[in-house]
């Protein structure tokens, strides 16, 4: 009678006592951004928090958990900015990379392509960023250099090794109950809309390829989107047009912004 007993109590929820028992903890629902959505990109240094604006892109390894948690409090989602294409000589991380996996200089002061063909060096190092973006309570991430097979890496790296590392990001950002974006890559948007919450483009207009961008707002996805040196006279009638997330920025990417 008394196993009979405990039987019951598991299956309609009860401990032994008559107590309900606790509901099984259930994960947060994923973010996922809407067209149009507002936004600030401040990669410049610790984030000032003055932009009345419902979404931040900020630095994850610049910021703390403390300047997230202020973000959350002001009622801001956060967006955790990574380079996952190119090693950088300024992270805390550097020496975890091997030589191996380190290419040709990408054009930014201290960065080398990587070699995203070797999944299994990059898996755990890119696995303890998203840690960190997690732990310090991030709701997504911005994963950089996202096309290196359309650049001079040192490797020869083709559009399915881009497409294999990419998908492995969106899912290492989605293990983690963090929303991940798509960081330009427009040729492989059509192969990788389904696999990513939004996307973060620079200078669609210049080169007249927002048109491009489509499929994620028609997916009901934000688009974060920024000119750096187009009027925004001239890309916002455009922008707003196609409910892209839209702003002229100073390359430093510091705070200054000029929103559609």
């Amino acid at each position: 009678m008394a196993l009979a007993a405990l039987l019951v109590a598991a299956l309609s929820g009860c401990s032994g006592d008559g107590r309900t028992a606790d509901p099984a903890p259930t994960a947060r629902p994923r973010w996922q951004p809407g067209p149009g959505l507002a936004w600030q990109w401040q990669l410049d240094g610790k984030v000032d928090p003055s932009a009345d604006v419902p979404v931040y892109d900020i630095d994850g390894f610049e910021n703390s958990a403390a300047d997230v948690a202020r973000l959350h409090r002001d009622g801001r989602k956060v967006i955790c900015y990574v380079n996952v294409g190119a090693w950088e000589d300024f992270r805390p991380d550097k020496d975890a990379f091997p030589r191996s996996v380190l290419g040709e200089p990408n054009g930014w002061a201290g960065e080398r392509w990587l070699d995203i063909r070797r999944l299994s060096v990059l898996r755990p190092l890119m696995e303890r960023r998203f840690d960190m973006c997690r732990d310090k309570g991030f709701d997504a991430v911005e994963p950089d250099l996202m096309e290196g097979y359309g650049n001079e890496t040192g490797f020869p790296l083709t559009a399915r090794d881009q497409l294999r590392y990419n998908r492995m990001i969106a899912g290492l950002a989605h293990e983690r109950g963090l929303s991940v974006g798509l960081k330009n890559d427009l040729p492989q948007i059509p192969e990788l809309v389904g696999d990513f919450d939004f996307a973060v483009n620079e200078e669609c207009a210049q080169y007249d390829e927002c048109d491009r961008l489509t499929p994620f707002v028609a997916a009901g996805k934000a688009v974060f989107h920024v000119e750096y040196t187009e009027p925004a006279g001239e890309f916002c009638p455009q922008s707003r047009r196609l409910r892209l997330s839209s702003m002229l920025k100073k390359p430093e990417l510091g705070v200054w912004r000029r929103p559609c």
